[in-house]
């Protein structure tokens, strides 16, 4: 059984700059903990990922916060997290979930038999669309959330998110 770490938007703008909070901050070194626990081919990381056309959007509308424009420092992954991924695979992604990522896994689960962890941020938005994601599309394959790896917008729609999973069959772990 092959073991996989999808790493979520670990990105400036998520931890301390435009959308940053300070629970997001707080989840950085269990986040670096965890990545040492896999080797770094079964890491993979998502960016979100937007143009300079953000704000003309429909997720720009909504959330009238610029952020993960790519090429910007705010995008760029926080270092001391991009340091350990070396050898990850990154997927860009346009909007919160990744469906690149979802057909990748799907094809490799086809092929070897696989178990999926997820961490990052922000668990109401982008953790939960691409866990969710991921069941849909492989709903025999575990998939679990280590929940001391995560933080959303904030601390109840982390909760809110961590149980909207735990009803699809996801795993949660290390929740306090």
């Amino acid at each position: 059984m092959r073991r996989l770490l999808i790493v979520v938007d670990m990105q400036n703008d998520f931890i301390d700059a435009a959308l940053g909070t300070k629970e997001a901050v707080l989840i950085v070194d269990a986040v670096k903990e965890k990545i040492r626990t896999y080797p770094a081919e079964d890491i993979i990381a998502t960016m979100d990922t937007h143009g300079e056309n953000y704000m003309e959007t429909q997720e720009g509308r909504y959330l009238p916060v610029p952020h993960c424009v790519k090429g910007s420092e705010g995008w760029q992954i926080r270092p001391d997290i991009e340091e350990l991924l070396t050898g990850a695979k990154i997927y860009e992604k346009p909007t919160f979930g990744s469906t690149a990522l979802a057909a990748d896994l799907k094809a490799l689960s086809e092929k070897e038999e696989i178990e999926l962890e997820l961490i990052g941020l922000c668990t109401d938005i982008c953790v939960v669309s691409n866990a969710l994601l991921l069941k849909a599309v492989m709903p025999e394959v575990t998939i679990s959330v280590d929940a001391a790896c995560c933080a959303g917008v904030t601390p109840e729609k982390h909760l809110a998110a961590l149980e909207t999973m735990r009803s699809c069959q996801i795993q949660i772990i290390n929740e306090t």
